[in-house]
């Protein structure tokens, strides 16, 4: 067999004992570009630009369905009955419907919980812990294991909150009614509250993201009943409606997503990045590998409307849980950085910075209090791309870590309470008390994305003609930062 060497590749005017190292490097680059860089690069500019157009056109869609709510329909404590829970002095507690309360719980303090739990029942309380031999199903199989239990039987509904939740006294005395009054209505879900959004710039970012889901996603899905999401547990079922399989919307039944003004449940946020990005993984690998497990499914169901299948396939799952992640991390941080390196591949303004501008001014709407921060939030959201669309990619393919269920860890108050009284204990500022060990918590990925924008950047600025470094170095810092773990609240050593 003939001997296969390097010059074989390499024209004769491309001398391999030149010591002109940069040079060779440049012809070979001028060789490749034109007939593989060019075209592809250009291929991948025209579909982040198509994704961009269709992640738009949502966003348009959810807004004018949030207008026309907002100005021609009327709100829902004024669209559905609710006449308030009538006492009676002589039966006393029995005229009220029985709910039962469900709070499903993973790697609390078991002890704690259960004696709480004794200590409460022996006063008269009708409560009861149980647990269950496996995981399966996580959350959702806990709530369906409880589900079960012949008590079951005795109760109207279901209320489900988590364990870090903080429901106001009256929430059932005025939410209940609605379920009562209006049998059409199978599930009503309350919006989340913040009540540590203040703590850092990391909780206000991710205050603006969950409220823009609150105030548009889920009133679109609620006022036109379509398929939504279920929130981390906040919610009322109907039991009678919630036995089978749970799949509400593909019943025919309706949900509203927010029935009375400041119907809110009190919720924490995850305040360090390590469980900030925990969670993430979770919303966004679940609702990726539900759509690789569900979507046959929907398309066969004989039950749901072909608007509704369209809706939920399209809307709900392709666009806003899967394309949304891959278009912000590849379009932003990848393809349209490598394009200062090929100036025959040209991205339009209106791809790079007119559109941008719309979805992320569109994104701040349910957030006006923090509209000052959009230009953080859209560095911030863009680096989280990337753990969302490896999320998605993994949830798709049903990757190694499809079916992982790590717990969010939340701080709480017992633990910043606790913080700032050994603080001033020491004669210490709450403020000084945290102390950062460099190497703790580094994200190699995010470093690796960081330099190469700060090159791409800087090619721009030596020669390029748009000044697209500007945006390439504040997206380098903020990997940077986040590489380094310099966000949200860092626990002391």
């Amino acid at each position: 067999m003939a001997e296969v060497s390097l010059k074989s590749f390499i024209p004769e005017s491309f001398p391999l004992s030149t010591a002109d190292i940069t040079g060779q490097i440049g012809l070979l680059w001028e060789l490749i570009k034109v007939p593989f860089v060019v075209p592809l690069l250009r291929v991948a500019v025209y579909m982040g630009l198509v994704m961009s157009m269709i992640v738009s056109a949502e966003r348009l869609y959810m807004l004018i369905v949030v207008l026309f709510v907002k100005l021609f329909m009327k709100k829902p404590e004024n669209r559905y009955k609710w006449e308030p829970l009538q006492e009676d002095v002589e039966i006393g507690d029995s005229a009220f419907p029985m709910v039962l309360v469900q709070i499903p719980m993973y790697n609390e303090k078991e002890d704690m919980i259960e004696k709480e739990c004794i200590r409460r029942a022996n006063k008269g309380v009708n409560i009861r812990y149980q647990t269950r031999e496996t995981r399966r199903g996580y959350k959702a199989g806990n709530l369906k294991e409880g589900m079960k239990h012949d008590y079951i039987k005795e109760c109207e509904y279901v209320a489900i909150f988590d364990a870090d939740f903080r429901p106001e006294p009256d929430f059932l005395r005025r939410s209940i009614p609605f379920l009562m009054h209006n049998p059409e209505l199978a599930l009503a879900q309350a919006r989340w509250k913040f009540v540590n959004s203040d703590e850092c710039l990391s909780t206000r970012m991710q205050e603006m993201s969950l409220d823009y889901h609150f105030t548009v996603e889920q009133e679109v899905g609620s006022s036109t009943h379509a398929f939504f999401g279920f929130n981390d547990q906040q919610r009322l079922i109907y039991v009678g409606k919630q036995l089978e399989s749970g799949r509400i919307c593909s019943h025919g039944w309706k949900y509203i997503g927010k029935i009375l003004k400041n119907w809110n449940v009190k919720s924490e946020l995850p305040s360090t990045f390590k469980a900030y990005r925990s969670q993430q993984h979770r919303w966004s690998c679940g609702p990726a590998n539900l759509f690789r497990k569900m979507a046959i499914d929907i398309v066969r169901n004989k039950k749901v409307s072909l608007w509704k299948k369209v809706y939920v396939i399209y809307n709900f799952f392709f666009v806003r849980r899967i394309m949304v992640h891959m278009f912000n991390f590849f379009f932003y941080n990848v393809i349209f950085p490598l394009t200062v390196f090929v100036p025959e591949v040209d991205v339009p303004k209106w791809g790079t910075i007119y559109i941008p501008f719309i979805l992320t001014t569109l994104s701040s709407f349910g957030t006006p209090r923090s509209f000052h921060l959009l230009f953080y939030w859209i560095l911030f959201e863009n680096v989280m791309a990337f753990h969302r669309t490896k999320a998605t990619i993994i949830g798709l393919l049903e990757g190694k870590r499809a079916n992982e269920w790590v717990v969010t860890k939340k701080l709480g108050d017992a633990f910043k309470n606790k913080s700032n009284t050994e603080s001033e204990a020491q004669g210490e500022s709450p403020a000084k008390r945290v102390r950062f060990k460099l190497g703790d918590g580094i994200l190699l990925h995010e470093l690796e994305l960081a330099m190469f924008l700060y090159v791409c950047g800087f090619y721009d600025f030596l020669y390029g003609r748009n000044n697209y470094f500007i945006y390439m170095f504040l997206q380098a810092i903020a990997f940077t930062i986040v590489g380094f773990g310099y966000v949200g609240t860092i626990i002391p050593m």
